[in-house]
């Protein structure tokens, strides 16, 4: 499928988290509390599911033939360590929280989120849903390659796939954690524009082997959502998003010391 103009994969994805969030936060609030309970833990287990299989992409062949048989994983931690450090030392997940106060703000009435627990419950849920639903949409092969692949002029294929997967998810997500899961569209358009313009002005730069430390990093940082939705450890995901960042530079630099 070509797209007629480069985007509009982007374009397209961004409408099905709208639309999929726009109905599940209608359904959300027919829902009781322990529906909504139970739903959050299909959620978790389900990230958890996406998570083991993007982690696994810590294997991928091109990485190993690009990195050696015994780096990946060294990738990965370094990646997660490095990120982490940078990420505490910004306080980003701290910003994230402040920065999600001041969105809430604006998108809801004063009185739903004034202080006191319920404001505090509210702005936590609506962090988890906009973190969650952001990390899930644009963490993965398919937001890389199919942003890159809109770019380079070879099709929507990849996104019009995402698209369909992505709408699905936002209505569950948006059912439980509400209007933060709507903003998670914001994050589609911001990530995978990026990568379509990176696409269409330097062509293809990102590398397969890239892309697989990068997905498998991603993966690790599902699985800290996942803990996150199944209430086990409140794990800072925001502090670790500079390790996305990390990955595919350490991939270039091990690479060209082998």
């Amino acid at each position: 499928m070509d797209g007629a103009f480069p985007g509009l994969g982007t374009v397209v994805n961004v409408v099905a988290v709208l639309l999929g969030a726009g109905l599940g936060m209608l359904a959300g609030h027919r829902l009781p509390e322990r529906v909504r309970g139970v739903v959050t833990d299909c959620l978790g287990l389900v990230t958890l599911l996406v998570a083991i299989l993007s982690a696994l992409d810590v294997t991928s062949p091109a990485l190993v033939s690009a990195v050696g048989s015994g780096a990946p994983v060294l990738i990965v931690l370094g990646s997660l360590l490095i990120g982490g450090i940078l990420g505490a030392l910004l306080r980003i997940e701290d910003r994230l929280e402040s920065l999600a106060g001041v969105v809430q703000r604006r998108v809801q009435r004063d009185d739903d989120v004034e202080g006191g627990e319920h404001g505090k419950d509210e702005r936590e849920r609506f962090i988890e849903g906009w973190l969650t639903a952001s990390l899930l949409f644009c963490v993965g092969p398919l937001t890389i390659l199919g942003s890159l692949s809109d770019g380079l002029g070879r099709g929507i294929d990849q996104l019009a796939l995402k698209s369909a997967l992505d709408f699905f998810a936002a209505i569950a997500f948006a059912s439980t954690f509400g209007v933060g899961v709507l903003l998670s569209a914001v994050s589609v358009a911001v990530v995978q524009g990026s990568l379509t313009v990176l696409g269409l002005t330097l062509g293809a730069v990102v590398s397969e082997a890239q892309v697989a430390a990068l997905t498998a990093v991603g993966g690790l940082l599902l699985v800290g959502i996942a803990l996150r939705l199944l209430h086990i450890r409140q794990i800072p995901v925001g502090d670790l998003l500079p390790a996305l960042v990390v990955a595919p530079v350490l991939v270039t630099l091990v690479g060209q010391l082998r």
